[in-house]
């Protein structure tokens, strides 16, 4: 199925996206085949509900988040490029790559970017801040009825109060970063992909 599945993606589409999202050709060509299993409408692009049919995302308490991650505003489908350029921000941080100087066309796997991919599950509203309320949304997405909403607020005001560097009750992208400056996001937030 491999073969006839890069059979289908042009080797000059292979190369761009080599070059934006740093996958290998054989990386690039496995995720087209995966691709191409998850296409139910065999259309060349993945609605909401053909990523909702993939069982580690339907049971994860995020999942409806990081699929809708992979949608452009307003759009209810995603080609594979498209694809790619969002699993991307998963792809490891090779040794080589962590001491380069972060420029304005900086990967897509890197710290900045793996941060703004996470800040932007909690910034519901897309105002480029995430409120007390967006984060209690989120909170509640991932521990559901487990902790009582008086907890949830708990939580969420001392998120806040110790994030919060300007006084607007709000969480910044600069905010966010700054929190989570000693944590290993490159780490984190990655899926080692097969070779």
């Amino acid at each position: 199925m491999g073969s006839r599945a890069s059979s289908l993606l042009r080797e000059e589409d292979i190369e761009e996206i080599k070059k934006e999202t740093g996958f290998s050709h054989s990386q690039i060509t496995r995720l087209y085949s995966r691709f191409h299993s998850l296409d139910k409408g065999e259309n060349g692009a993945l609605s909401r509900e053909d990523f909702q049919r993939i069982p580690e995302l339907a049971i994860n308490p995020l999942g409806d988040r990081i699929i809708n991650a992979f949608f452009p505003e307003g759009e209810d489908q995603v080609n594979f490029r498209g694809f790619m350029r969002t699993l991307a921000h998963f792809r490891p941080v090779e040794d080589n790559e962590k001491n380069k100087v972060l420029t304005p066309g900086e990967p897509l796997n890197s710290r900045t970017n793996k941060l703004l991919f996470a800040f932007r599950l909690y910034d519901l509203d897309r105002d480029d801040k995430i409120s007390r309320d967006e984060l209690l949304q989120v909170l509640r997405m991932m521990v559901g009825v487990n902790i009582s909403d008086e907890q949830l607020g708990s939580i969420a005001d001392r998120t806040i109060q110790e994030a919060d560097t300007n006084g607007d009750m709000c969480i910044s992208f600069n905010e966010f970063t700054k929190v989570l400056e000693k944590v290993d996001v490159e780490q984190k937030m990655s899926i080692r992909f097969l070779h």
